[in-house]
């Protein structure tokens, strides 16, 4: 790569395409964090305060009812662990949901199992029709963006929100954090997975199915009409309490037996594949960067054991044949196809009719009302 500069503060570099430094070689992604998270982020006793008032109306919304709140249950390791707060530190009732699109690992199966069994919860699985998912995810394939991960994350999102109404629950709690999240992915690695009009301009030139039955969530059904019509809020309770990666990992770990991933978002072999391999090898994007970066500026890990952490590539040299083998006999395609992809021209969602412009707006207004902190770029 020309011009190749890397952070000298985290280990973001130019593989973002819309990084800037500072002149201490600092990049925007960690100059937004100490300038814009950080002094209003508080996961001591002051944050732990407000979340408790939060739970008290929380629990008063859902009072004489089943359920006073909604949690998605991936097995990954946020939502794993705001499960076990929600329901043993805070006495909450969560309906707990689940999302089944056709991928998930063995390990991550077991982690729902053992969380929702030792809680003595429910667990509502949704599971998506699979030739509908097949078809959405090869539309991605075909529109030659890194963007592939968007039909298994608007399917999650827009169950939520169907869930939320359905039941008359006016609080979600979701597993987004500052802690391990505070620097985002740029937008031309993972775009935003609820945008429509992106998503109808894919799958009118590259789908083939009518998809009666998938899930659909635009940004103003569940930005304006759930949250200002129907009063349905999300809360990310981990923002406001002490949580750490390694603290949350030996929690789960010892209470119920819960299994860590190699990589965040691996509790999907899709996910694993698309992140772990076809990002990285086609475009040159390792989302490892923007997870190690975040630890790095909260203080989880260093920079220099990032940097040793990122010397090995992301995907499984000796196993590598058999993921394209595995992916390609599931979408039902042949291996060669599937590699053509990998090889055709590149694209980005600005290739694609877009609601680019409403997101931003959306994005600017609640930073400027102090309900968005960080934010993609």
């Amino acid at each position: 790569m020309d011009n190749y500069q890397i952070c000298t503060n985290c280990v973001m570099d130019t593989s973002d395409p819309k990084i800037t430094f500072d002149e201490k070689g600092v990049c925007d992604h960690c100059n937004g964090f100490y300038k814009d998270v950080e002094p209003h982020w508080h996961p001591d006793d002051y944050g732990k305060n407000i979340f408790s008032q939060q739970v008290e109306k929380i629990k008063k919304a859902g009072k004489g009812n089943e359920y006073d709140s909604i949690l998605g249950l991936s097995g990954g390791l946020d939502s794993s662990y705001l499960l076990h707060l929600a329901v043993t530190e805070f006495g909450l009732k969560p309906l707990v949901f689940h999302v089944d699109g056709g991928w998930n690992t063995d390990v991550a199966v077991n982690n729902i199992q053992v969380l929702v069994d030792k809680l003595g919860l429910d667990l509502f699985t949704e599971v998506i029709d699979w030739e509908e998912m097949r078809d959405f995810q090869l539309a991605y394939f075909k529109s030659g963006t890194p963007h592939l991960d968007i039909p298994q994350d608007h399917a999650f999102f827009a169950t939520m929100f169907h869930f939320a109404k359905k039941y008359d629950i006016k609080y979600i709690l979701n597993g987004g954090n500052y802690s391990t999240e505070c620097i985002r992915n740029p937008l031309d690695w993972i775009y935003y997975g609820t945008d429509l009009t992106m998503i109808k301009d894919i799958r009118r030139q590259f789908g083939s199915v009518e998809m009666e039955s998938y899930p659909w969530s635009g940004i103003l059904y569940h930005k304006v009409y759930l949250r200002y019509i129907k009063g349905i809020q999300v809360i990310r309770p981990l923002n406001y309490l002490p949580y750490t990666k390694d603290l949350a990992i030996e929690v789960l770990s010892k209470k119920y037996g819960w299994k860590s991933y190699p990589q965040k978002h691996f509790e999907s072999r899709f996910t694993k594949f698309y992140e772990g391999y076809w990002m990285p090898t086609r475009f040159g994007y390792d989302t490892r960067r923007v997870q190690y970066s975040s630890l790095i500026v909260t203080g989880q890990m260093s920079r220099d054991i990032a940097i040793e952490k990122l010397n090995p590539p992301p995907y499984d040299l000796s196993s590598i044949d058999d993921e394209f083998e595995y992916v390609a006999t599931k979408l039902r395609i042949s291996i060669e196809e599937l590699k053509s992809y990998h090889t055709m021209p590149k694209k980005w969602f600005r290739d694609y009719k877009n609601e680019y412009w409403l997101f931003e707006l959306g994005a600017t207004i609640m930073k400027l009302m102090g309900l968005e902190r960080a934010k993609k770029r």
